[in-house]
């Protein structure tokens, strides 16, 4: 089967989705699939890009003969993404991918076009591409990314943009064969939004099980980083305002008393500057740049609690990525989201999930946590055995490959007819 992927986010991009789009290509073309990625220029999560990187050309990269074809495209990463300037940024990715998608699958004829989501934008790409060459389509839709809009405020629903943005979405989404995304309750969404049931495919992400060890005592990272408090309620990953992430030092104001425990976020982006000011006089709260990602078992294994903040209304939309991670090291997990979610329910018996925004409740959700070892314990053995039964990358991907190859074939099945 022949698969060309079309994802803004991809490797050497260490967290977030790029993750999982560098892990599903890689891992079909070990499967024996030929398998191409069109992706960006790295940038994430410090919304810049690296330096040993051309501005403006592209760059082709192919490990071996068993490894994906991967061509990074330039595009323009504003300094402060705002609504405004992220639709330039998804834009700019669009336009040029185009020519390279066009030429690639002229010369190779994919039988599935796998299109990651974010950006929306640049499904056009694909669309036209699948148009010309008769390749099947297939959406997954890691963010809802016109709701958060919404959810966050960067949009307002009922503007011009907002509703142009809503039909848009809605237009698109109408034109491939498959959409997935990565929980019940966001595939719930789709079926409110009039997507058919026979369209719609669940495609989790999964947790790196195997380099994600449960660490038993004390992890050497904390000496490497000079915590020396007895317990540690951490925080990894992008620092941006969709998060949530000011609770975490508004809790440890409502902690401060406490000279066991502190609060370490590790992590980079666009909030990150506002988030160290929002910290300023707490002498419980210490940040560092994001860890290595050969060092990720002993980083996670630094907590006694791990905190997922959202802010009420992404939490419907969306399921973290880190998520996944958090449970598979067998820490509980402190999280803020309405019940209904996908993440709330994901949490449950894995850890306490508190309303969005109440600081109070959060604060005394890990305080709960940190005072009692036992109820602390079963909820660490709970999340692995979660990790464990809902998170195999190899079970998630056999699914995948299944459904995809039997949409490969409907479209062989169309060309022979």
């Amino acid at each position: 089967m022949k698969i060309q992927c079309l994802s803004l986010n991809y490797a050497p991009e260490e967290i977030g989705i790029a993750v999982y789009s560098t892990g599903f290509a890689q891992e079909m073309s070990a499967r024996g699939h030929d398998v191409s990625v069109l992706c960006a220029h790295p940038y994430y999560p410090q919304w810049r890009l690296r330096p040993d990187w051309p501005k403006f050309g592209y760059r082709t990269v192919r490990a071996g003969e068993a490894e994906p074809k991967v061509v990074h495209c330039p595009l323009y990463v504003p300094k402060v993404p705002t609504a405004k300037s992220r639709l330039l940024h998804y834009a700019s990715f669009a336009l040029t991918a185009f020519p390279r998608m066009i030429l690639d699958a002229a010369k190779g004829r994919p039988d599935v076009i796998f299109v990651v989501a974010p950006s929306l934008v640049s499904a056009v790409t694909a669309w036209v591409t699948a148009r010309l060459t008769g390749a099947k389509l297939w959406l997954h839709i890691q963010d809802f990314e016109v709701e958060a809009a919404f959810a966050t405020g960067a949009i307002a629903p009922e503007s011009r943009l907002g509703r142009a943005a809503r039909a848009f979405e809605g237009w698109m989404m109408s034109k491939f064969d498959m959409i997935s995304s990565i929980s019940g309750p966001m595939l719930d969404k789709l079926r409110s939004n009039g997507i058919p049931e026979d369209k719609i495919f669940e495609f989790r992400n999964w947790a790196n099980l195997k380099k994600v060890k449960v660490i038993e005592g004390v992890s050497p990272m904390r000496a490497e980083l000079g915590i020396e408090t007895e317990f540690v309620a951490y925080y990894s990953g992008n620092v941006a305002a969709k998060q949530g992430l000011e609770i975490i030092p508004e809790a440890a104001r409502l902690l401060a008393e406490r000279d066991d425990l502190t609060f370490v976020i590790c992590g980079e982006g666009p909030f990150l500057e506002t988030l160290k000011r929002k910290a300023e006089g707490l002498k419980n709260i210490r940040f560092y740049p994001l860890q290595p990602f050969e060092k990720l078992s002993d980083a996670l294994g630094m907590a006694d609690v791990h905190l997922l903040p959202q802010i009420a209304g992404v939490a419907e939309l969306v399921l973290p990525s880190k998520l996944t991670n958090m449970l598979a090291s067998g820490r509980p997990v402190v999280a803020t989201a309405y019940p209904d979610t996908a993440l709330a329910q994901e949490v449950a018996g894995a850890g306490l999930v508190t309303e969005p925004g109440n600081a109070r409740a959060f604060a005394d959700a890990i305080e709960q946590m940190l005072d009692d070892p036992e109820q602390r314990l079963a909820y660490g053995r709970m999340a692995r055995t979660r990790a464990l039964e809902n998170w195999d990358m190899s079970a998630i991907l056999n699914r995948l490959e299944t459904r995809m190859t039997h949409l490969a074939d409907r479209r062989v099945s169309v060309e022979q007819f």
